[in-house]
């Protein structure tokens, strides 16, 4: 069974990356600064939008499609999720990996975003240099109970800084899934692996819909 373990934890980091307060990302914003600004507008937006509370699937992955990608290298958030095996695939099967893997990700959390309530983001001290092409952004959710680590990790492009990884209290998402996914691959190929996100997917959609 792929990770599904703290999902509103998830929920908070898929929040974060996908709300983005509906306006161009500036190609030379930093990127603390573009975490705080997505993280601030993402914990309003979640708060005033009952459909999203709710878990509307329609809703939530409409809302993925049009704000995750721009702040997301979604590509080589997958390629470094399955790893090696990136090389053997097909242009068809990486789309097929891309889709299913976006969906996995939006469904698993989706049941979890009406948890997004009461907490608040902090940020730790950000370091970087001006040659710098990869950085790490950390956080904390705070709330009821312990804080929450949040950490990013950013890459610079022509078109500003992306988030390609984040870590959910110590479990880097892209690690976790790239030991499933090996293990998945060394039994079934690639295409078994497409097939039991699909499968995974439509389960998930199954008892949303029940």
């Amino acid at each position: 069974m792929f990770w599904n373990r703290r999902n509103w934890l998830g929920a908070v980091a898929l929040c974060a990356m996908s709300l983005g307060a509906g306006f161009a990302q500036a190609a030379d914003e930093a990127p603390d600064a573009l975490i705080k600004r997505i993280s601030n507008d993402v914990m309003a937006a979640v708060k005033a939008d009952p459909a999203i509370q709710a878990g509307d699937i329609n809703r939530i992955v409409a809302l993925v499609d049009s704000k995750i990608m721009p702040s997301v290298n979604f590509s080589r958030m997958t390629s470094s999720a399955v790893g090696r095996y990136w090389r053997q695939a097909t242009p068809e099967q990486k789309k097929q990996l891309q889709d299913e893997f976006k969906t996995l990700l939006v469904r698993t959390y989706s049941g979890a975003l009406g948890e997004v309530k009461d907490q608040t983001v902090s940020f730790k001290p950000f370091r970087s240099r001006a040659e710098d092409t990869e950085v790490l952004v950390r956080s904390e959710v705070r709330g009821r109970g312990e804080p929450i680590q949040l950490d990013y990790r950013l890459e610079k492009t022509p078109d500003g800084w992306k988030i390609y990884d984040l870590n959910v209290l110590g479990i880097w998402l892209v690690e976790t899934y790239r030991t499933q996914f090996a293990q998945e691959i060394s039994a079934k190929g690639l295409d078994g692996l497409i097939e039991s996100l699909s499968q995974r997917n439509k389960s998930n959609s199954s008892t949303k819909a029940g």
